[in-house]
This record gives structure tokens, C-alpha cells and sequence, in this order.
């Protein structure tokens, strides 16, 4: 094998491994630097990005408790606005029940002025001797001294008696119709009680009796539920409220043990008593023709 012994110079690829180092320090700044600003900028999309998440979540809070405040507000609102026309509604119903009060006040107080003014009418003619005597006579007795002039003191014996004779005799007149007062009172209460005791009965003729009365029940059924509704129906003639209601309620309790059956044929006097109601109506021929064929074609039940 052979052997060359040559040299080689190193000085181009130093030269240009010092090109290459400068290069690799220059790219190692730059690397650097770019490291430095990439950092830099994430700090800065970091903060970027937390302020507006930031921002984002107050302004998200702050929306929502607007909305929240809002609607709160409009409740309130709403709520304050129904008081305050319930307030309307409540006074107007107070100044309406005062109007009403005073107007049935004033209206029952002319009605029993008017009843206290008629009773006590009927109270001075029913004893017209005594109130003529309570009222008049003795206003007229206590005032005497305003009626009959007092005579002169200083007058002669012949006129002073004379006075005297004339304001006695005036009094006697007087006691006169005061006596004739009492004595015609007197036999009118005498001849009242006579006319009492010949009407009055003096025992008790009160008899137990029966009486029969027609009682209509009427039993309907308006609409598919099957719901029924009882009517009771009775003459108002020679019978109080009372009894009215007592034989209703009767009839009401006992009217579930009676039996009921379907009649053939419709009843010739409601026929009747139909046909002249039909007839005397004012609706169109229609509406009668329709009204006489679901009659006709009715089912009744009778007791």
C-alpha cells in the first residue's frame, strides 16, 4: 500500500469556520432576541387576552344584573301601579258608600220623621180631649196672667170689684170646659170599652184542620251529564212564606220514594195549553214548526 505524504491547508476552512461561528453567534442573537419577543408577546396576548376575559365577564355580570334590575324594576312598577289603582278603586267605593249613606240616611231619617209626625197625629186624635187639655188648656191656665190684664191698683172699689167678678167668672168658665173635656173623655173610653168587650171573643175558637193543596213537581234534565234539577211549584193563595217553604222542603225530601212513568201519549190540555202559547209567539213560522216537532216528539214521565 502506498503512502503520500502531503499537506493540507487548513487556513480557508478555518477562515471560513470563523465565517460560519460568526454567523452561529449572529443566529444565537437573533434566537435570542426572537425568544425575548415571543415571550414578550405572549405576556402581552396573555394580559390581552385576561383583560378582555376580564372585561367580558364584568360586562356579562353587569348586563345580566341590569336585566335582573330591570325586570325587578318593571315588577315594582306593575305592582305599584295596581295598588295605586286598587287605591282609585277602594276610594271610589268609599265616596260611593258615603254618597249611599247619607243619601239612604237622609232618606230613612225623612221616613221616620215622617212616621214619628203621623203617629203622633193619629196618638192626639186617638185621645184629643186629654192632649186638648194637656197642651192647651193648661198652657192657657199657667199663662193666665199673660191673657187676663191685671187691673189697676189705684182704681175705685165699684171697678175693682167688677174685675174681680169678671176674671172669676172667666175661670169658671174655663173649669166648665175642662169639666166637659174629662166627662166626654170619659164616656168615650167607657163606650170604647163596651165596643171592645162586644167584639173580643172571650175564649179561644182555634182549630186544628187539614188542608189540601196541589203541589207541581217538575223534574228537568238540560244538557248529556245527566243532571237533574227538581223544581216544587205551589199556589201562593192563603198560605205565609213559611208554610211555602215547609211544604217545598217536604215535597224536596220525599220526592225520591216516588215512582215515575212514561206516558204514551202527550196530555190533551198541555197540548192544548202548548198550541195557544205557539200560536200567540212571535217568531218566524220556522222557528214554530221546529218547536212543535220536538214537543211532539218528547217523552214525559208522570208520577
Amino acid at each position: 500500500m502506498a503512502y503520500i505524504d502531503c499537506v493540507v491547508d487548513t487556513k480557508p476552512m478555518a477562515a471560513e469556520i470563523s465565517t460560519v461561528s460568526s454567523h452561529i453567534k449572529g443566529t444565537t442573537t437573533a434566537v435570542v432576541a426572537m425568544q425575548t419577543a415571543v415571550v414578550l408577546a405572549e405576556n402581552k396576548a396573555a394580559d390581552h387576552v385576561c383583560n378582555n376575559v376580564n372585561k367580558g365577564f364584568y360586562t356579562l355580570i353587569h348586563s345580566q344584573i341590569s336585566q335582573k334590575i330591570a325586570k325587578h324594576q318593571s315588577d315594582v312598577d306593575s305592582h305599584l301601579m295596581q295598588l295605586n289603582a286598587q287605591r282609585k278603586q277602594l276610594l271610589a267605593i268609599k265616596n260611593r258608600m258615603e254618597r249611599d249613606y247619607n243619601m239612604i240616611s237622609a232618606r230613612y231619617l225623612k221616613l221616620f220623621n215622617g212616621l214619628n209626625q203621623n203617629l203622633k197625629l193619629r196618638i192626639f186624635e186617638l185621645d184629643r180631649p186629654i192632649v186638648d187639655f194637656a197642651v192647651r188648656e193648661i198652657e192657657k191656665v199657667s199663662n193666665r196672667t199673660k191673657h187676663l190684664t191685671a187691673t189697676v191698683p189705684v182704681s175705685q172699689l165699684e171697678s175693682l170689684a167688677v174685675s174681680q167678678k169678671i176674671i172669676a167668672s172667666n175661670i169658671k168658665y174655663r173649669g166648665l170646659k175642662v169639666i166637659n173635656s174629662m166627662r166626654s173623655f170619659l164616656a168615650d173610653m167607657a163606650e170604647q170599652k163596651k165596643l171592645t168587650h162586644k167584639i173580643l171573643l172571650e175564649k179561644s175558637c182555634a182549630e186544628n184542620s187539614k188542608l189540601a193543596v196541589p203541589v207541581l213537581i217538575v223534574e228537568s234534565n238540560f244538557d248529556k251529564s245527566d243532571s237533574k234539577s227538581l223544581d216544587v211549584e205551589l199556589s201562593t193563595e192563603a198560605l205565609s212564606r213559611q208554610t211555602q217553604s215547609q211544604i217545598k222542603n217536604a215535597v224536596s225530601m220525599s220526592v225520591g220514594s216516588y215512582h215515575w212513568r212514561a206516558s204514551k201519549e202527550i196530555d190533551k190540555e198541555i197540548r192544548s195549553e202548548f198550541s195557544k202559547y205557539l200560536s200567540a209567539s212571535g217568531s218566524s213560522d220556522r222557528v214554530k214548526e221546529l218547536t212543535n216537532k220536538l214537543f211532539m216528539a218528547s217523552n214525559f214521565q208522570t208520577l
